[in-house]
C-alpha cells in the first residue's frame, strides 16, 4: 500500500541549519546558544535536532538574550 511522505515542515525535529535559518541566525550561534545559554536541544547520535515549539518557548522565555556564564552578551 502507497503511504504519502510527510511533508518537510511537519516533521517535528529541525537540524542546526534549520534552526539557525528559522531564527535568522548562524550555525555558529545556534551551537554556541547550545553551549552557554540552555538552548533546547537534543543530540542524536552526533546531529543536534531540535523542537520548534521547544525554540519558540525558549526564545519568548528571553533564552537567547540571557547573558552567558562568562559574563558576555554574545547573542
Amino acid at each position: 500500500m502507497f503511504r504519502p511522505i510527510a511533508r518537510r515542515d511537519s516533521w517535528p525535529w529541525l537540524s542546526v541549519d534549520e534552526i539557525a535559518t528559522y531564527l535568522g541566525s548562524q550555525r555558529d550561534t545556534v551551537y554556541k546558544w547550545i553551549e552557554r545559554k540552555s538552548m533546547p536541544a537534543h543530540k542524536v547520535e552526533r546531529l543536534w535536532k531540535f523542537r520548534k515549539e521547544e525554540i519558540d518557548q525558549w526564545v519568548r522565555g528571553g533564552g537567547s538574550n540571557r547573558v552567558d556564564r562568562g559574563g558576555t552578551n554574545d547573542g
